[in-house]
């Protein structure tokens, strides 16, 4: 059963929309949220684990703003999955299972029912890979990121592509979506960094998409872009290039704010006292940032952050605009009462945070020393 809010754990930050013990061996993956045309808040988490129920999906609603969270529906065979809602109806885009075939479901009463699983396959083939990243609506069509990693063998062999649709299509056929061929990473060449994944669509100042991607790397703070065409079919290699992006070995969520003509994110950004840490698994601070290039990314505040790096996470984030707030659901480690999170990667709680006038958001007086010593961007004071 969910919890309806933080009174069942006064300790944790924000409010809880679900739990899980780590005696139960599951592990709570892939957090999303979404506003829905009505106000109201979905949000979602998928199972991770080696526990009884691995691979389904929870939806959660709330009616309140993130006060309290009730579960409205659960999911079988659906993965890695990212809320979205287009032309009023509500979807989860994700996959089958972990690197399974692409699969899209539609809700149209909110998160309560859903489509089967039979209705809406995007592939015949399995090995498809994807986080809770944006699903972006621009140019007239829907866009997200995918990987699929070849073999499924061994972790981290990922060929970037992108999916996308017509706004007006049906969703659910497959014969709606485009896909770019596939990019491999060249490990040799492309130092630092192993692999690349999780990968946002953007499209940049100049009206041109993107495709912005976590960097698996030791050094913390490289992404990798490269260009994709309007039509959604070509995937330019010639254009791969890394940038600087604080926290980038993580996965993260780019948006653009149209009021400041800023896109912002929330990374994982490994704190100064904490680099000696493996900083891929240093997950205890959320630190937002904006850019008004993609390239050029600027420190505006810690948001969230516990002094231990090895029990203790706030990760894989997705994050939603909401007036001047920002709202948030965080695949959360924390104690429990119950023994604590496994550790900062199997995390125990889905969690409802919200960021008030985020334009204006500076780290709190207790946390700004943590950012001393920051040399590589700029920190707002």
């Amino acid at each position: 059963m969910p919890f309806a809010g933080a009174q069942s754990f006064p300790n944790v930050p924000g409010v809880v929309i679900d739990h899980l013990p780590k005696s139960s061996g599951n592990y709570l993956g892939s957090p999303s949220i979404v506003i829905l045309p009505d106000g109201k808040y979905v949000a979602s988490h998928d199972i991770f684990g080696k526990g009884p129920t691995p691979q389904h999906t929870h939806v959660f609603g709330s009616s309140d703003r993130g006060k309290s969270w009730q579960k409205i529906a659960e999911l079988d065979s659906l993965w890695w999955a990212t809320l979205f809602v287009n032309k009023g109806d509500l979807y989860l885009f994700g996959t089958t299972k972990e690197y399974g075939r692409m699969s899209i479901r539609r809700s149209t009463d909110g998160g309560r029912n859903w489509s089967s699983v039979d209705e809406g396959y995007l592939s015949t083939e399995q090995g498809f890979h994807c986080a809770s990243v944006p699903v972006q609506v621009f140019k007239g069509r829907v866009w997200k990121g995918m990987e699929r990693n070849v073999p499924v063998t061994s972790w981290g062999n990922f060929q970037s592509f992108v999916a996308s649709a017509p706004v007006d299509a049906d969703l659910l056929d497959p014969k709606s979506w485009s896909f770019t061929q596939r990019l491999t990473y060249h490990k040799a060449e492309w130092k630092p960094g192993n692999a690349w994944l999780e990968g946002n669509i953007v499209m940049n100042p100049k009206g041109e998409t993107w495709n912005i991607l976590r960097v698996n790397n030791l050094e913390d703070d490289q992404a990798v872009m490269y260009r994709v065409s309007d039509d959604g079919r070509t995937a330019d290699s010639t254009t791969v290039k890394f940038i600087k992006l604080p926290g980038a070995c993580k996965k993260f969520n780019i948006r653009f704010d149209p009021k400041t003509e800023l896109y912002y994110t929330f990374t994982n950004y490994a704190l100064p006292k904490h680099r000696v840490y493996k900083r891929e698994r240093a997950r205890n601070s959320q630190v937002m940032l904006s850019s008004p290039d993609l390239e050029n990314w600027t420190i505006r505040g810690i948001v969230l952050y516990n002094p231990d790096v090895e029990k203790h996470g706030f990760q894989y984030v997705d994050w939603q605009f909401d007036g001047k707030d920002i709202v948030i659901a965080s695949r959360t480690a924390f104690e429990d009462g119950m023994g604590g999170a496994d550790n900062q990667h199997n995390s125990n709680f889905l969690t409802f945070h919200r960021v008030k006038n985020f334009r204006k958001y500076r780290t709190p007086d207790e946390w700004k020393s943590l950012l001393e010593g920051v040399s590589d961007f700029v920190v707002l004071k």
